[in-house]
């Protein structure tokens, strides 16, 4: 009789949240392993960061867009600089709420400062934060989407943009750090190529689109001897609607869709792994 392999979950965040998730995963005895599809970089420019951190009373609001626009604006914060009591600061869902509490409080942020989605919300995004900021005026207040992009362009929120000025707020974006395919270790490259190899054996949690599009783009094209991949045996959990939407996109047909939290994808992720288990055993008689 055979060993029983434990379902792999490819956890395809980028770093360090997705070695953050590996942790709390395997904390409740799912074997989870790291395969980030985005790299995070500082931007090129530092500069109108610093600059924004020194006339940070000017904002009304700066809207996060991740832990990762957190992690990076607090991170080139200029030492000399502090956040001021009548500014705002809002998260889309509450890892970026919680990365905030930790970055900021140093510098005088507080938490009734903070505005996010409430905890129950099916989602976490622009939609669900909105009915938070809604209520409050907007009329010729500045507000700063702090974000990330590609070759130096800001990118993301603009559904939340829209609403804001048309409310009458002054919107811009602030690139606070890059996003890119990074490179995949020997390793990583040799767990992609067990999870297309053997797909019922794998999940695959997707928590971007544009993590999709690297993967497709420039991951995959990259593993030796593999020329074409058939993703219809595959499995994935997505934690959004558009995320599973790209998803099929590719011919995935076995997506389970669940909420961003800690606590959803665990539910989410028990059956499979005791059905798994279950045809291991059989597989092992």
């Amino acid at each position: 009789m055979h060993a029983v392999a434990p379902l792999r979950i490819l956890v395809t965040r980028p770093q360090p949240q997705a070695d953050e998730w590996v942790q709390a995963l395997r904390e409740h005895q799912l074997d989870a392993h790291a395969l980030p599809l985005i790299a995070i970089e500082a931007p090129a420019d530092r500069a109108p960061v610093a600059e924004l951190w020194r006339h940070l009373a000017r904002q009304r609001l700066l809207m996060f867009v991740s832990p990762a626009a957190v992690d990076w604006f607090f991170r080139l914060r200029p030492p000399d600089t502090a956040w001021p009591a009548e500014t705002l600061a809002a998260a889309p869902g509450p890892g970026t709420a919680r990365q905030l509490m930790a970055a900021g409080a140093a510098c005088g942020l507080t938490s009734s400062q903070i505005l996010s989605p409430q905890a129950h919300a099916e989602q976490f995004d622009s939609e669900s934060l909105w009915p938070a900021l809604a209520p409050l005026n907007w009329q010729g207040q500045s507000v700063c989407i702090i974000s990330g992009g590609d070759h130096q362009e800001a990118r993301g929120r603009t559904w939340l943009a829209e609403q804001l000025r048309a409310q009458g707020a002054q919107v811009h974006a602030l690139l606070c750090y890059q996003r890119g395919p990074g490179h995949w270790t020997p390793a990583q490259q040799a767990l992609a190529n067990d999870a297309l190899a053997e797909p019922g054996a794998h999940v695959w949690l997707f928590s971007s689109s544009q993590g999709i599009d690297y993967l497709i783009a420039r991951h995959l094209p990259e593993l030796p001897s593999r020329a074409h991949t058939d993703w219809s045996q595959a499995r994935a959990l997505s934690t959004h609607p558009r995320i599973t939407e790209r998803a099929r996109s590719l011919g995935l047909t076995h997506i389970l869709e669940t909420r961003p939290t800690l606590q959803a994808v665990v539910a989410a992720l028990r059956p499979l792994s005791a059905y798994q288990a279950g045809v291991d055993t059989i597989n092992s008689l």
